[in-house]
């Protein structure tokens, strides 16, 4: 190995590979912020139009700005009939709704190279990117419902419209909110599979169309972004409360992860999680109170079962509660994530094409040695 190279750490855990304005995470201290603000004031202050208008345009719009970022984005809400249309039989056929998406992406998404569009093309894309996935990824559920793709209301917010395009109904002002909430700490989060992924594809002059199927397929993995539907089978399976530290025993015997605890990041509370809790909360019912009782009893076991270690209870764990009430199902769980994180993922591939390196690191050779020549 060339002396001038340096080993990165299993799964580049802490390396520092390139420098951004978009946001970070601190884990030890339990806090992440867009650009210079924290995230969890945005989640509670601001519309979804509002903190995709600070992650894409770099700041806080005042109200004349944030009305034209939302006419903007709901414009941009609507894909054309000829997509669903050719999606529709492999939907039928059990397409899942992230595959679907990939597709429908290609399908929908502008893929000329990045390095031959201006800035102001980029940014077009990109909108036009993160209003196409939730008319897709409802579209792509409803027809696998036996149900027809509904088109956009421009009327309703973002995530309004988002809930109503899935479930066929407007929800009330509070589910609205509640799965809002949802999106809003969901947008970005640090230099996680999915985004790290995006910034690669970029990286290579590929086009934005390109760059989100990536980004879509790395977050299609249950490591990264499919835990808030097994959160809901884990309740389901648990029962009673009081069976948690058996059923928890059980999953760790047979060397299964418990879904909802633990981050790879926090070692402190996920300050998504708490807001969402509060979120559950406000929402209230035989369910929330059933996840806040396994929630303590699962924390507790957790710390005897790890001593000194920090496992604390993550944004995937009141998601999950938080979705289910506003009536979407668990299949759709890992998508609505999308219809959030897309916002991430554009603001990155915006930052790395406007200053642009390919990503091009090394690997490490450890097979046998190189047999000569015959």
């Amino acid at each position: 190995m060339p002396t001038d190279q340096l080993i990165a750490p299993p799964g580049l855990k802490g390396l520092i590979v390139a420098e951004t304005t978009v946001g970070s995470v601190r884990g030890e201290e339990g806090f992440f912020h867009y650009r210079d603000h924290d995230a969890i004031e945005i989640a509670r202050h601001q519309t979804f139009e509002g903190a995709a208008h600070l992650l894409i345009d770099g700041g806080l719009p005042d109200a004349s700005q944030e009305s034209s970022f939302r006419s903007e984005l709901s414009q941009a809400r609507r894909v054309d009939e000829q997509v669903f249309s050719a999606l529709k039989p492999f939907v039928t056929a059990g397409l899942a709704p992230m595959t679907g998406l990939r597709a429908g992406l290609a399908l929908t998404i502008d893929d000329t190279p990045t390095i031959d569009l201006s800035t102001d093309e980029r940014r077009s894309i990109a909108i036009s990117a993160i209003g196409a996935v939730p008319v897709l990824l409802a579209g792509i559920h409803r027809m696998a419902n036996g149900t027809t793709p509904l088109s956009a209301d421009p009327g309703l917010g973002h995530a309004a419209d988002y809930v109503r395009l899935v479930t066929g109904a407007t929800p009330s002002p509070r589910l609205a909110r509640a799965v809002e909430t949802y999106l809003l700490v969901t947008a970005d989060h640090g230099f996680n599979a999915s985004t790290f992924t995006t910034r690669v594809v970029t990286s290579t002059g590929a086009g934005i169309g390109s760059a989100l199927t990536s980004a879509v397929a790395a977050l299609s993995g249950p490591l990264h972004g499919g835990a808030p539907s097994r959160v809901l089978d884990m309740i389901d399976r648990i029962g009673d409360p009081t069976n948690t530290e058996r059923w928890a025993r059980d999953e760790l015997a047979a060397g299964r992860k418990i879904m909802g605890f633990g981050h790879a990041v926090y070692r402190a509370d996920d300050p998504r999680s708490l807001l969402l809790k509060e979120t559950a909360i406000g929402l209230g019912g035989d369910l929330i109170d059933r996840f806040i009782e396994v929630e303590e009893r699962m924390l507790r076991f957790l710390e005897r079962w790890k001593a000194g270690a920090t496992i604390v209870t993550n944004v995937e764990f009141y998601a999950a509660a938080v979705l289910h009430l506003a009536g979407i199902d668990q299949p759709m769980f890992t998508p609505t994530f999308t219809t959030s994180r897309v916002v991430g993922w554009a603001a990155h591939l915006l930052e790395q094409a406007a200053d642009n390196k390919i990503i091009r690191p090394a690997a490490r050779y450890v097979g046998p040695d190189p047999k000569p020549d015959a």
